[in-house]
C-alpha cells in the first residue's frame, strides 16, 4: 500500500501540483542471525542465573538461617515477606524478601501513596522535604532494628535467589514492580516488562534510589537495547562495590 502527499513544485514556468508517491517504511523485522544471537544470549543468561543463584544459596545458607532467626527474635511475624510482583510480559509472580518492617496493614497504604507521587515524577528529596512530606515506608518508624541493617546492606534481597532459580527473575534486569505501580505507568514505562526483572540492574549501579523514576526507566530501556552476556557480567561485578559501600541504599 502506498501513501500519497501533495507537494507544490515549479515546472515549465508554471506552478504545478505534483502528486508524489512516498514509500511506506516496512517494519524492521529481526534477521535470522539476530534471532539466533538473542536465543543464544538468553540460554547463556539462564545458565549463568542457575549456576550463580545455586552456588550463592549454598554459600549463603548459614547466613540466611541466622538472618531468619534474628528477624523472628526482633519482631513478631514471618521471616520471609512474600509479595505479588509483575514480571516479564505482565506475568504475576510471588516475590521473596527478608521481612524488614513490622507487620502493619498501613504499610501498604503508605507505599501506594508514595508510589503514585514517585512514578508521577517526584524525587525522593522533594517528597520528603515538602510542606506535607511523604516518606517511603521503609524509611519510617515501622522498620525493625534488624531490618535497618538488612536494607543498608541489601541482605534483605537474598531470598530473591529462589526467584531466579524458579525463572521468575534473573540476576540482572529491571527491578520488578507491584501491580498498582504498573497501573500508574506511562506507555513507554512498560518497556521495562519486555525482559525478566532482576535482582540488580543498570539503575542499581548508576544511582539506585537517588534517581527519579523516569531516569530509572531510561536506564532500564538502555539495558534492554544493549543487553548481552558480557554486559550482564559487568553489571554483576559493578554491583559488588555499590552494595559494599551501601551507596544510595534506602
Amino acid at each position: 500500500m502506498l501513501g500519497q502527499r501533495v507537494q507544490p513544485t515549479l515546472w515549465n514556468r508554471g506552478a504545478m501540483m505534483a502528486v508524489e508517491q512516498s514509500r511506506l517504511v516496512a517494519p524492521a523485522f529481526p534477521t535470522r542471525r539476530a534471532i539466533v544471537s538473542l536465543q543464544t544470549y538468553e540460554m547463556a543468561k539462564r545458565l549463568l542465573d542457575v549456576l550463580v543463584a545455586g552456588i550463592a544459596l549454598i554459600l549463603f545458607a548459614p547466613l540466611m538461617l541466622v538472618i531468619a532467626v534474628a528477624i523472628k527474635l526482633d519482631s513478631p511475624g514471618p521471616a520471609i515477606f512474600v509479595q505479588q510482583r509483575v514480571g516479564r510480559h505482565g506475568r504475576i509472580f510471588n516475590f521473596y524478601k527478608f521481612r524488614s518492617m513490622r507487620v502493619d496493614p498501613d504499610n501498604d497504604r503508605a507505599h501506594r501513596r508514595f508510589a503514585e507521587a514517585y512514578i508521577n515524577g517526584e524525587s525522593l528529596e522533594d517528597l520528603m522535604q515538602g510542606d506535607a512530606p511523604i516518606y517511603k515506608p521503609n524509611n519510617g518508624n515501622n522498620v525493625t532494628r534488624v531490618g535497618k541493617f538488612l536494607r543498608a546492606t541489601s541482605l534483605d534481597e537474598l531470598p530473591q535467589l529462589f526467584n531466579v532459580l524458579k525463572g521468575d527473575m534473573s540476576l540482572v534486569g529491571p527491578r520488578p514492580s507491584i501491580y498498582y505501580e504498573v497501573d500508574l505507568y506511562k506507555e513507554w514505562h512498560r518497556r521495562r516488562l519486555d525482559v525478566l526483572p532482576g535482582i540488580t540492574g543498570y539503575a542499581q549501579i548508576n544511582g539506585r534510589s537517588s534517581l527519579r523514576f523516569d531516569e530509572i526507566v531510561r536506564l532500564d530501556i538502555e539495558y534492554i537495547e544493549k543487553r548481552s552476556f558480557w554486559l550482564d557480567i559487568s553489571i554483576l561485578l559493578r554491583t559488588i562495590p555499590v552494595v559494599l559501600s551501601t551507596r544510595s541504599a534506602r
